[in-house]
């Protein structure tokens, strides 16, 4: 587990199949992610689910968004994870409403960011979020990403940004400390391994 200042990141597990299905089926979020919301069963959903967990892929991490108290609010994935170019990139979801807008998404971004530059060779992190979604935009800037470009892809416009090892460090200096981080999550594979 990964702790932040107002949540643990863990690793995923069978009994959040529940809550990330209303999440994907859910039309608001899935607009924020530029998708059409999930159509299928949940029993359809919950079995690619158990596989995904069973055999995961070593080009993508994933972490369940827990409150302090133990709530799952969220998800938040590094994917197509490149150890040659040394990059990756970050998706976060804060399926729970009731934790918009009060900086828990800020600080997964940060939690994650300090548990990557300091438990991997990975120099690069960026994401791409829809151009008209200016709250998650600012979440990201404040974490130290920066704006890059403006992508155009399958009919919408994202903000393509990023943030560097050395920009990470310029921000946080010798603090992100993870003490905190302990062996139940493993760190990101770098080496293809």
């Amino acid at each position: 587990m990964i702790s932040g200042e107002k949540i643990v990141l863990r690793e995923k597990r069978p009994t959040d199949a529940a809550n990330d299905y209303a999440w994907r089926c859910d039309p608001e979020l899935a607009a924020f992610d530029a998708v059409p919301p999930l159509r299928t069963s949940f029993t359809e959903f919950a079995a690619g689910y158990e596989d995904t967990l069973r055999y995961p892929s070593w080009r993508r991490q994933r972490f369940a968004i827990d409150t302090a108290e133990g709530k799952h609010i969220g998800n938040c994935t590094f994917y197509d994870i490149d150890e040659r170019r040394r990059q990756a990139e970050l998706g976060i979801t804060i399926g729970d409403r009731e934790y918009w807008g009060r900086g828990f998404g800020t600080d997964v971004v940060r939690t994650m960011l300090a548990w990557v530059f300091k438990t991997t060779e990975l120099d690069r992190i960026y994401l791409h979020t829809l151009e008209w979604n200016h709250r998650a935009r600012r979440s990201f800037a404040k974490a130290g990403f920066a704006e890059m470009e403006m992508v155009r892809q399958d009919g919408h416009t994202f903000m393509k940004m990023e943030i560097r090892r050395e920009r990470w460090r310029q921000l946080n200096g010798n603090a992100a400390d993870l003490s905190s981080a302990s062996a139940a999550s493993p760190p990101l594979p770098v080496n293809g391994a």
